[in-house]
């Protein structure tokens, strides 16, 4: 607030305490990470201001933004059969084998041993 005499400044911040706003640079901030479903956003060495009216905090944030792609994962199949087999072998569900195929990335045996060591 460069310009304000400290009466002034007084004056601003008795106000802003009468609305119930208090407003204070964060410091040290690295790091502000954006994530949508399919990229993020990545803005380094952020200038942050949090300012908070009553209940609600907000964040305002200047500097320069990398957009990035998340990589996507690549989804296990896992065929029917395989299920089958797991759940018959353990004597659990259906549901139970497919959770435990995919614990154990589609290795049958360790399904069967993971579901009848639990």
């Amino acid at each position: 607030m460069m310009g304000v005499s400290p009466r002034e400044l007084r004056k601003i911040m008795q106000a802003m305490k009468r609305t119930g706003l208090s407003i204070e640079q964060l410091e040290g901030v690295e790091n502000v990470v954006i994530r949508f479903k399919d990229r993020e956003l990545v803005i380094s060495k952020p200038q942050v201001t949090s300012m908070k009216v009553g209940e609600q905090t907000i964040f305002q944030v200047m500097g320069e933004a990398e957009e990035r792609n998340l990589p996507r994962g690549e989804e296990l199949t896992i065929p029917d059969e395989d299920v089958q087999l797991v759940a018959s072998q353990a004597g659990v569900s259906l549901e139970e084998a497919r959770k435990a195929l995919k614990a154990t990335k589609g290795d049958l045996a360790r399904a069967i041993v993971y579901l009848k060591g639990t």
